[in-house]
């Protein structure tokens, strides 16, 4: 048997791996000019960075954690986190709850009085239950914490209204706060949120592209790169793969891209199933990288709710995850900015990105422009998946029909969810396991 996997990201190269592995005869089809996709690095004069944004090695699944930490086994260097959150001038502890004890007196105040008045009416049912992503935070969180860091950050990531998101994802990847470490956070006691990435790997050398290409070793000659597929149809039993030039035959197709990418390939598509696609919510994502003469103090990542500093959203130090990601002497800056296909940050050149981002970091007294060596912007057309109230419903109707055709949907993109990198590789274990062919 011969299984053709569309796409050479993560989600692609860990499922050639093992159908490699189980003995199957596989070829990926990679659009680029290289394997990696969200996934991919580059490095420049000395300087590497994660060209899909900031990636980092760690997960509560402790089976797709050993997975990742094999693959740079040798080539690994673990952190500690030490995450803040930008507000009003000050670098506050991450999570937001669990650095209160760090904010002004009255911002304090409102965010433990506010937590704790609406715990209370919560559990006398006064309040109604939440319908959306805006009421599960003011639900779960209270008004300060709200109004102070969880909507404004999650609207500027998003780039959508909390208020027209879906919640059914939150739980599980926004925990909800134990009561006793929101009051600990307020008068000064030393609390840890998100424990799963307390502690966290990173490749020393290559970037997070170290990650995937040692899942690719096995199979890179099974990988075809520069082949963007352009039809994808079933004739018998077998399916036909071309890029309007080349036609390639398999027992089965594997779907990784994204399914906006892979709808257009097939034919006599129900007008219900294109439209549920159009209708699918995503964000593209600007990365401004920026290399400094100097030293930076040890934070790992540094989320920016303050619209007034600019677009970014999150900034991270890859010379803080690894050693060798900087000359020697320097450091290393990546601000990540997220937006909608076609807007305004789309239509900004990178020189007007990097001017905005060094007018932020001069702000907020990370460094001046006199100290940066090293300016470079790489950009994602598809990035963040934005669920939105319709989600569900537009989603289950173009899986429905994938399945319906035998084209089994794997990975970020192609099954249309937030996966970081360790669902997107729970998602392929899942495959394995439930795939019929073995």
């Amino acid at each position: 048997m011969t299984t053709v996997i569309l796409g050479g990201g993560l989600s692609g190269l860990t499922l050639a791996r093992l159908l490699h592995e189980r003995g199957e005869k596989v070829l990926v089809l990679e659009a680029e000019p290289a394997i990696g996709g969200l996934c991919r690095s580059k490095t420049t004069a000395g300087f590497t960075f994660d060209t899909g944004g900031s990636h980092i090695i760690f997960s509560r699944d402790t089976e797709v954690l050993m997975f990742m930490r094999r693959m740079i086994e040798g080539n690994e260097q673990r952190n500690n986190r030490n995450t803040k959150i930008f507000f009003k001038g000050r670098q506050v502890k991450y999570p937001f709850e669990n650095g209160l004890y760090e904010l002004p007196p009255e911002d304090r105040f409102a965010c433990i009085n506010g937590f704790v008045q609406n715990l209370i009416a919560v559990e006398k049912g006064t309040i109604p239950a939440p319908v959306n992503f805006r009421d599960w935070i003011y639900y779960t969180f209270g008004p300060g914490i709200a109004e102070c860091y969880m909507v404004p950050y999650n609207e500027k990531i998003w780039k959508y209204p909390t208020e027209k998101m879906s919640l059914h994802w939150v739980d599980g990847r926004i925990p909800r706060p134990p009561v006793e470490d929101i009051i600990k956070s307020a008068i000064g006691i030393e609390t840890e949120g998100y424990t799963h990435q307390a502690v966290f790997s990173y490749p020393l050398d290559g970037g997070i592209e170290a990650l995937v290409k040692a899942i690719a070793s096995p199979v890179t000659e099974s990988i075809r790169i520069g082949f963007r597929v352009t039809s994808v149809k079933k004739t018998g039993k077998k399916w036909l793969i071309s890029n309007s030039t080349e036609t390639i035959e398999a027992d089965r197709v594997i779907c990784t891209i994204p399914v906006q990418h892979l709808l257009p390939c097939l034919k006599n598509v129900p007008p219900d199933v294109s439209e549920a696609c159009h209708a699918l919510v995503y964000n593209s994502l600007a990365c401004v990288n920026i290399g400094i003469k100097g030293s930076l103090p040890p934070v790992s990542w540094m989320y920016i709710p303050d619209r007034d500093l600019g677009k970014t959203n999150r900034l991270s130090f890859p010379s803080n995850f690894s050693r060798h990601a900087a000359p020697e002497g320097c450091s290393a800056i990546l601000a990540e900015i997220t937006h909608q296909p076609g807007d305004e940050i789309a239509a900004r050149s990178d020189g007007e990105l990097i001017h905005e981002v060094t007018g932020m970091l001069d702000a907020m007294h990370i460094c001046t422009s006199d100290n940066i060596v090293f300016s470079s912007v790489e950009r994602q057309p598809f990035a963040y998946v934005v669920y939105d109230l319709a989600y569900q419903k537009n989603i289950a109707i173009i899986k429905d029909y994938c399945a319906k055709i035998g084209l089994p949907l794997v990975g970020r993109f192609a099954q249309f969810e937030y996966l970081n990198m360790d669902g997107v590789i729970r998602s392929v274990f899942d495959f394995m396991a439930h795939d019929k062919t073995a």
